[in-house]
């Protein structure tokens, strides 16, 4: 299933991707949770990332969110695959790093610092109608959301998508993790029963 969507978005035109990007943000930017985050008269913090490839672009989203006053918080990627988070900064704080990936230029914050987060924006491939949201398989949000429930944190959960990747179902592992929300281009996708783990 992995390697039939990544085939999926590799296909995709450079003119659909930036189309997409700017559907995406002002999809999410409906959210309650993104507008409204964090406690009165707090910044909001939302961690997010730095899109690459044929992802939905998170490039408008991004400076959408800094421009309204949100901290935001970016990955950088560690040498075991886990997580570590700086502040965005803007698009010209951003550092070429491993792997094709965009990685924030300020200093590092620490892996827990992703437990302040009031909403946790993740990257995807699909995602079911139950909320399963199947990754890369790499691990690295897997060890975000475990850190997460650990931590007793309360962020929403929003996995961000292109339209035709919510499906019926995705396989699911024991330590999979349910999402609240999912984002596409023309829609916003609640669930039920969000955080927790996958039977069998």
């Amino acid at each position: 299933m992995r390697r039939a969507l990544l085939e999926v978005r590799s296909a995709l035109p450079a003119d659909v991707l930036a189309s997409t990007g700017e559907a995406l943000a002002r999809r999410a930017l409906e959210l309650d949770e993104l507008s409204g985050a964090g406690s009165p008269g707090a910044a909001p913090t939302v961690a997010a990332y730095v899109s690459i490839g044929g992802e939905p672009s998170t490039r408008a989203l991004l400076d959408r969110l800094r421009a309204a006053g949100v901290r935001v918080l970016l990955p950088v990627l560690l040498a075991d695959n886990d997580l570590d988070w700086a502040c965005y900064e803007g698009a010209g704080r951003l550092v070429r790093a491993g792997r094709g990936l965009l990685e924030p230029a300020g200093p590092r914050l620490g892996p827990e610092a992703v437990t302040a987060a009031d909403v946790v924006l993740l990257p995807g491939l699909a995602v079911d109608r139950g909320g399963l949201r199947l990754g890369r398989g790499g691990g690295s949000y897997d060890r975000v959301l475990a850190r997460l429930e650990r931590a007793g944190a309360r962020a929403s959960l929003v996995v961000l998508l292109y339209d035709a990747e919510v499906l019926a179902q995705v396989p699911a592992e024991p330590h999979d993790r349910r999402v609240h929300a999912a984002v596409t281009p023309s829609a916003v996708h609640r669930f039920a029963a969000p955080g927790a783990r996958a039977e069998g």
